[in-house]
C-alpha cells in the first residue's frame, strides 16, 4: 500500500506514529491499512485512521498539535482531525452513532503489523467488522467491506467475540451474514452453522418490540430523520443513551458537509 501514497502524506503519517509512540499514547491503525492487511484489497486514501481509547482523545490531539498540525475535537462524542495541507489523520474514539465505542477490548485483541515501515497495532477484524455493519447512509454504505472482512477472515474470527459485541442489536449483524450468503452462494460454509443457527433461534425467541422507537438513526444520521421529526417515534440513539442532544444536533447540522 506504501505506493499509492504521496511523499508528503506518507511523512504526515508517519511522523503521526512515531510521535504518540514516543509519547506512549496507545493507539491502532484502522481504516484502508487495517482492511487491506485482512482483505489485500488495496484503495488510495488521503488519511489515516488512528483509533484510542476514548480517555486518550484529548491527549492525541494534544501530542499531535505540539507536532506543529492543525488539530480539532471535530465531533465530541466520537471523532477529532488533525490536519497537514489537505491530508489529514482521523483520531477515533467510538463511531458516528456511538456504539462502537473504543475499548480495552480492542487493544487486547489488536494484531501487529507494519505500516509505512512502522510495527503498529491494527484494529482487529472483529471490531472492524462490528464498526462498519452500521453504516447504511445514502452516500456510503459499508456492507461490501463487511463481507470482504467475512470472506478473508472467517476462518480466524472470534465468533463468539463478534456476536457478543453487538449485543441486543444482534439482527444488524445477522442481517450481513445473510446477505454474505446471497454475495458468496458457494461459499456460505464460512460462516459457522453454529453462530446462524443461534442468531435465528434467538430471532425465534426475540418476538416483537412493541416500543414506538425508531432504530434507523443508528444506521444512517440522514435518512431517518422523517420518522423522529415527523412521525414522532424516539429516537433510539437517545433512548438507549448512546448520545446526548446536543451530539445529535451537531452530528445532524454536520450532514451537508463533504466528508467526515
Amino acid at each position: 500500500m506504501t505506493d499509492l501514497v504521496d511523499p508528503h502524506a506518507r511523512a504526515f503519517y508517519v511522523r503521526t506514529m512515531i510521535a504518540l509512540t514516543n509519547a506512549e499514547v496507545p493507539f491502532m491503525v484502522g481504516g484502508a491499512y487495517a482492511f487491506a492487511r485482512y482483505t489485500s484489497i488495496e484503495r488510495h486514501t488521503k488519511d489515516l485512521d488512528i483509533f484510542v481509547l476514548p480517555e486518550d482523545a484529548e491527549r492525541t490531539l494534544e501530542v499531535l498539535a505540539a507536532e506543529g498540525f492543525a488539530c480539532d475535537m471535530a465531533y465530541p462524542h466520537w471523532l477529532g482531525k488533525c490536519h497537514c495541507g489537505e491530508d489529514f489523520v482521523d483520531v477515533i474514539f467510538s463511531s458516528g452513532n456511538a456504539v462502537a465505542r473504543v475499548d480495552e477490548q480492542w487493544f487486547a485483541h489488536a494484531p501487529r503489523d507494519m505500516v509505512l515501515g512502522q510495527s503498529v497495532l491494527l484494529v482487529p477484524p472483529e471490531e472492524m467488522v462490528w464498526s462498519k455493519a452500521f453504516i447504511m447512509e445514502r452516500e456510503r454504505f459499508d456492507g461490501a467491506d463487511v463481507a470482504h472482512v467475512l470472506r478473508s477472515c472467517a476462518d480466524q474470527l472470534d465468533w463468539d467475540r463478534l456476536v457478543e459485541r453487538f449485543g441486543e442489536h444482534f439482527r444488524v449483524l445477522l442481517s450481513h451474514l445473510i446477505l454474505f450468503g446471497f454475495i458468496y452462494p458457494g461459499e456460505q460454509s464460512k460462516i459457522p452453522d453454529r453462530v446462524m443457527r443461534d442468531m435465528l433461534d434467538r430471532l425465534r425467541r426475540d418476538g416483537y418490540d412493541q416500543t414506538s422507537v425508531c432504530k434507523g438513526t443508528l444506521l444512517s444520521r440522514q435518512q431517518y430523520l422523517t420518522d423522529i421529526d415527523l412521525w414522532d417515534l424516539a429516537d433510539a440513539r437517545l433512548e438507549e443513551h448512546w448520545m446526548s442532544r446536543e451530539d445529535i444536533a451537531h452530528w445532524t447540522a454536520a450532514i451537508d458537509k463533504h466528508g467526515r
